[in-house]
């Protein structure tokens, strides 16, 4: 295993460009490949996550060529044609989950596994609203847990059922995105009704704007209820994908705690992102924040104001604020995370226990964490548990002026290849 030594930072300054948002991405990606029609996606992210789907993809029959930053798909107009597949997707849940939906409707044989951790997120609630259409699904492993057996589904369940479909929104928001982006296949018109309270919203949202931009439109009652039209998707010809705003939170809180000013280019005002509501956690923290339609910029200095905040609308870009709250003056609370249990990680027992090695108290909680900062960071090797954020957000500890060293820093290739280049880009001279 390669480790990294990151040296002492006391000062950041600069810009940075980001990479595609990796939500936008493979969502942009299987929608493209669904659709009527090429579409040409610009700025789309270009890391393992990425990869995996646009190979799902490529053994499903779709067709995608490169040129330059545009990658054309040539979408099949329905289903895929490729009826029986085994398919690898790494560790990627925005790949796994729409997938299964997808491919459940659209009848076939299919295998679907991932990695080791991959195969102990749960996607139990998921299976349980497919059946409700038809779809004929078995574990391979554990009851609950990929890997998956998709099979056809009998011809009488072929048209998809007019019942409305129910699917829990309490564990992953995954779940419901999946089967919204898979009931236009069915080709009648679907409702889903969400059992208990939603998680992660925004990043619905995000699903729901992205099939309206291949045009299905999706009725919306509140967060309770969807209606959703039969297809079939229709590519909307050129589709530009934002940079991504759970990355940019490292650099923003960079530039909140080590001085700045520290701008970020390609997600801003205009942003489809919920992850771009970060930039409120560091105001609240005592940053001072600027923004245009595609770019943040923030300045701001340790001690920090410390939070107590429901992040549960921001899970991702909340691990970032976990480390920011090494350098607050007192105790923070981040409340409502529960989702953290069930990511790459369980990133709720893994942060206690690296902040914990920078001289934190931190009381774990069943869904979030109460951190105490030193009165000084010490120094520390961190692990990183496979996991890209772990990896992202805890290099942040430099800024306190000590030596971190990360285990499994090539973690982050799974949505960010260059983030330790690019967050070494922003160090300024003491």
């Amino acid at each position: 295993m390669r480790t990294l030594e990151l040296a002492p930072v006391h000062r950041v300054a600069g810009t940075v460009r980001l990479p595609g948002s990796k939500s936008i991405s493979n969502r942009a990606l299987l929608l493209a490949a669904l659709a009527e029609g090429e579409t040409r996606l610009v700025g789309l992210l270009d890391a393992d996550d990425t990869r995996v789907m646009r190979d799902a993809l490529a053994q499903l029959g779709v067709r995608c060529t490169q040129a330059g930053e545009v990658l054309r798909v040539l979408g099949v107009g329905g289903a895929p044609r490729v009826r029986a597949a085994k398919l690898f997707l790494g560790n990627a849940g925005t790949a796994f989950r729409p997938l299964t939906a997808v491919l459940a409707v659209a009848g076939g044989e299919y295998r679907l596994s991932g990695v080791a951790r991959m195969h102990e997120r749960p996607i139990g609630d998921l299976v349980d609203a497919l059946r409700q259409l038809g779809a004929r699904i078995d574990y391979l492993g554990s009851e609950g847990f990929p890997p998956l057996a998709i099979h056809a589904r009998q011809p009488a369940q072929a048209a998809g059922a007019q019942a409305p479909v129910r699917v829990r929104g309490d564990v992953s928001s995954q779940f419901l995105t999946a089967l919204l982006m898979a009931l236009p296949l069915t080709g009648v018109a679907q409702r889903v009704e969400v059992a208990g309270a939603l998680i992660s919203k925004p990043y619905v949202e995000i699903t729901l704007k992205l099939m309206a931009r291949f045009g299905i439109v999706v009725q919306r009652d509140e967060w309770r209820a969807f209606r959703v039209p039969a297809g079939p998707y229709r590519s909307p010809g050129l589709l530009h994908v934002e940079g991504d705003a759970s990355s940019a939170s490292y650099f923003l809180a960079a530039g909140a705690i080590a001085g700045g000013p520290v701008r970020v280019e390609g997600v801003g005002r205009d942003s489809i992102q919920g992850d771009l509501a970060f930039i409120e956690v560091l105001e609240q923290m005592g940053a001072q924040v600027h923004a245009g339609p595609d770019w943040v910029e923030v300045r701001g200095r340790a001690p920090l104001a410390p939070i107590d905040l429901d992040l549960n609308h921001i899970p991702d870009a909340a691990m970032t604020a976990a480390v920011a709250a090494l350098f607050a003056r007192g105790p923070s609370t981040l409340r409502n995370i529960a989702s953290w249990r069930v990511k790459e990680t369980d990133r709720i027992a893994a942060m206690a226990t690296e902040l914990r090695k920078f001289g934190a108290q931190v009381e774990e909680r069943p869904d979030g964490l109460r951190i105490t900062p030193p009165a000084r960071l010490r120094a520390a090797t961190v692990d990183t548990y496979d996991d890209h954020r772990m990896a992202m957000s805890l290099a942040l500890a430099t800024l306190g002026g000590v030596a971190v060293r990360v285990n499994d820093p090539d973690c982050v290739a799974k949505t960010f290849p260059d983030y330790f280049d690019a967050l070494a880009s922003i160090v300024a001279p003491a």
